[in-house]
């Protein structure tokens, strides 16, 4: 680990615990608003055993699967001080374990699609709380109201609105702590629940036995979401204010468990009506409506995380050849501060659509918890690997994954229930976010097949005679070709091709650069590597999978650092532009694919590819991916070939 991240992980300050609970808690933190009222449910009679057994489920799935599996192993799984399922991906791929992809895939897909589901449910759980005072309000247009403002503003970054993020959270915290205690104080038997025989007893007696478990999952969903934002604010500040967030969280829960059984007996209905929900109910009347401005304000903050959370998903996705390249814009300076346009409008379109498929928060809770489930399934696969590259005892890991895949494949199975109520929308969503990834990742695979690599020694004399060939119109001084080609001394054929014969080009200069993503985060790098002395240079550039590439940027900055060091003479060759040291012109070439007539494809392969052609045509250039001015970029067509016939007989007539 680099000085940079263990310096941010071993750093402790009040101001890191306060930001930690802006930026980590906001998801989790809120499930108090909706799960307790999707265990109860509306119409069926309050019953002391399934409150106990209720919370008994809550607190055990709070310790063994948030605190244990998350806040004390997972965020040990860093890499290079960042989290989430593709920087964990990126860690073990080392193991060289090729199918370790489909984990990373699913789970990348899933965590994705909740962050549809999540901005919706939280909102209108919050804003419903309105229907205490005007019972038949229509919650649906402020909902997408609220939504609207929060996607507009992803825009500005949310380096300002950070600031009002943490003390806000803190509130709501605290706001949690406190109801808590004021309910518990008058029924200290919630505390019963601590004992996990009532957890079992529950799934024994609820009307909905053992499929409750999809509900009880709620108060864990936001677990992936705080391993994905380790990076900002590092492990030990999450795993102390992790003490503080857990402690307020179960004390609401079992203060919303002790205000039901005051009312046992009775049922949610009764008590507020169809819009009940405990979580209001407990509070005086005095102080309902600072509670709703509280809680709709904590719920607008749990969806910000999870948006800024979609895009770095995105950015990490790109980097791994597992999504089409998209325009990435950095509002900030903040390290990791990203926003993604197409990402951002998307996700708004379809938080607007599940809210006006789902209209209330409880038809929501039907849908939600099916994709994260899944998600955290290949959390534990993948973590599995990385235990064993740490070298930990082979019978503490299959303690480990034994239990943690028994509890996750349990909520799966409850949460499956819910399927034909709504849970097939996340998994639809999942699925064409998987299939956008597999066909990305394929194509890229094959195309790379079927690149053919030469070795540059092969072309070093006659890319040298064509730099003083004055036969032939100058194309540029300096001519730079993007390579894929990993070794300094090959380069692909059709870059050859491009030079030699598609139209000879002419140059003083020849550059090759090659552009290697890193498994790290942050890091930028470069190596000049010399081929014919004034005449043929490859640079590679390594960056780390978070950065942004500009290559125009990188690239200057390039020669400048060799002019200022003696190692080249940028000055134009034209002998009058040469007098008066004009620096001569760059010009970038990229190949552009498109698939040959030629190529005979499985039945397979002409899915995959012509599937990956389209999106193509839907994603960034590559001359705009590559941060390159279209001023100097040229781009060529080159036909893609794959299969083609050895051997094509014709039978000649005179």
């Amino acid at each position: 680990m680099s000085a940079h991240n263990h310096q941010l992980h071993s750093k402790l300050s009040v101001a890191g615990l306060l930001i930690t609970l802006g930026i980590i808690y906001g998801d989790i933190g809120t499930s108090p608003l909706y799960v307790m009222k999707a265990i109860i449910g509306l119409n069926h009679v309050i019953n002391e055993d399934i409150i106990l057994g209720g919370l008994s489920c809550i607190f055990w799935t709070l310790t063994l699967q948030t605190t244990i599996k998350y806040v004390i192993i997972t965020l040990s799984a860093d890499n290079h001080g960042e989290g989430g399922i593709f920087a964990l991906y990126a860690l073990v791929k080392r193991t060289k374990i090729q199918w370790l992809i489909v984990p990373a895939i699913i789970g990348g897909s899933a965590l994705l699609a909740d962050g549809i589901i999540t901005p919706p449910i939280s909102v209108a759980s919050a804003v419903e709380g309105i229907r205490t005072f005007y019972p038949n309000i229509n919650t649906v247009p402020i909902v997408i109201g609220i939504l609207f403002v929060l996607f507009t503003i992803q825009q500005f970054g949310t380096k300002l609105v950070g600031k009002f993020f943490a003390p806000m959270m803190l509130v709501w915290f605290s706001m949690l702590g406190i109801l808590g205690i004021i309910q518990i104080g008058s029924n200290l038997q919630v505390f019963h629940a601590l004992n996990p025989y009532y957890a079992y007893h529950l799934l024994k007696i609820h009307p909905d036995g053992f499929y409750v478990l999809g509900f009880v999952f709620l108060c864990t969903t936001g677990a992936e979401a705080l391993y994905s934002d380790m990076g900002h604010c590092g492990r030990k500040n999450i795993r102390i204010s992790w003490v503080f967030v857990k402690t307020t969280l179960v004390l609401n829960y079992f203060g919303q468990g002790a205000y039901l059984i005051k009312h046992e007996g009775d049922t949610l209905m009764n008590l507020g009506g169809k819009n009940a929900n405990p979580f209001y109910l407990m509070m005086e009347s005095w102080f309902q409506p600072i509670g709703i401005v509280i809680a709709t304000m904590a719920a607008v903050i749990a969806s910000q995380a999870l948006i800024s959370g979609s895009f770095t998903l995105i950015n990490e996705a790109m980097r791994l050849n597992f999504w089409p390249k998209v325009k990435i814009k950095y509002p900030t300076d903040l390290k990791g501060q990203l926003y993604i346009p197409s990402i951002n409008w998307l996700l708004f379109i379809g938080c607007v659509g599940i809210v006006l498929h789902f209209k209330e928060s409880g038809n929501m809770e039907a849908a939600y918890g099916l994709a994260i489930v899944l998600c955290m399934i290949m959390t534990t696969i993948l973590l599995n690997y990385y235990l064993i590259m740490k070298r930990i005892s082979w019978i503490i890991i299959g303690a480990i994954i034994t239990l943690y895949l028994g509890i996750e494949i349990s909520f799966l199975i409850a949460n499956l229930d819910k399927f034909p109520h709504g849970g097939y929308v996340t998994l639809m969503i999942a699925c064409v976010l998987i299939g956008i990834m597999t066909v990305w990742f394929m194509a890229k695979k094959i195309s790379k097949a079927y690149t053919k690599i030469v070795k540059i020694d092969s072309y070093k004399k006659v890319l040298a005679e064509l730099s003083i060939d004055l036969s032939i119109p100058k194309y540029a001084t300096h001519l730079i070709y993007m390579t894929n080609s990993t070794r300094t001394d090959e380069i692909e054929e059709k870059v050859m091709y491009s030079i030699l014969q598609k139209r000879p080009k002419r140059a003083d200069m020849y550059w090759f650069v090659h552009v290697n993503i890193l498994n790290e985060p942050y890091k930028r790098e470069y190596r000049v590597t010399e081929i014919v002395k004034d005449d043929l240079y490859r640079v590679d550039f390594n960056l780390g999978f978070r950065e942004p590439t500009k290559i125009n940027l990188m690239f200057k900055e390039v020669i400048r650092d060799m002019v200022q060091n003696g190692e080249v003479d940028i000055t134009s060759r034209y002998e009058s532009l040469n007098k008066n040291n004009i620096v001569g012109d760059f010009k970038f070439v990229l190949s552009e694919k498109f698939l040959s007539n030629d190529s005979d494809l499985t039945f397979f392969e002409k899915i995959v590819m012509n599937s990956y052609f389209i999106l193509k045509k839907l994603s960034l250039s590559e001359e705009k991916g590559f941060g390159l001015d279209s001023s100097s970029v040229k781009v060529e067509q080159f036909p893609m070939v794959l299969h083609a016939p050895e051997k094509f007989e014709m039978t000649r007539i005179n």
